[in-house]
C-alpha cells in the first residue's frame, strides 16, 4: 500500500505546473514576441516578507501557475540584484506589472495579493489588452 501511495504522490507532483521564470527583461520581451503573449513582471526584494508570502502562497496555487504558464511570459526581477528598466517603480514591493510584447505597461498593481485578486489582475490585463488592440484597429 505504501508503494502505491508513493507512486501516486510522485505522479501528482510530476503533473504539477512549473513556471519558467526569466530574469532578464529583454529576453522576456523576445520570448513574448515569439509566443505572442503578454509578460507578467514580478518585482520583489530579498528582504520583503510580503514578497516571500506571495511566492509561497499565490504563486504556488495550481490555478494561478497554470494560467501564468499558459497565458503569459513570466519575469521575476529582484530589485537587490537585477537590472530593472527605469520605467518600472521598484519601491515599495511586491510590484506586479503586465506588459505587452513591446514592453508597454497594460496593467500594474502593488502589494501582496491572494489568488482571487491576482486572477482578477490577469483578467484585467486581457480586458485592457483587447480594448487597446481594438482601439488601434479602429483608427
Amino acid at each position: 500500500m505504501k508503494k502505491i501511495v508513493m507512486m501516486l504522490l510522485l505522479t501528482l507532483s510530476a503533473m504539477a505546473t512549473e513556471l519558467h521564470w526569466y530574469d532578464d527583461y529583454n529576453e522576456a520581451l523576445n520570448a513574448a514576441k515569439k509566443e505572442h503573449k503578454p509578460v507578467y513582471i514580478f518585482i520583489s526584494s530579498s528582504q520583503c516578507g510580503w514578497c516571500h508570502k506571495f511566492e509561497k502562497t499565490t504563486l504556488q496555487n495550481e490555478e494561478v501557475k497554470s494560467r501564468l504558464a499558459k497565458e503569459f511570459i513570466t519575469l521575476h526581477l529582484i530589485r537587490d540584484f537585477d537590472t530593472i528598466p527605469q520605467k518600472f517603480k521598484v519601491s515599495p514591493v511586491p510590484r506586479h506589472y503586465f506588459v505587452d510584447e513591446n514592453g508597454t505597461i497594460i496593467y500594474h498593481a502593488l502589494g501582496y495579493r491572494k489568488v482571487e485578486c491576482f486572477n482578477s489582475f490577469m483578467d484585467n490585463t486581457f480586458s485592457r489588452l483587447k480594448d487597446s488592440k481594438f482601439k488601434k484597429k479602429e483608427k
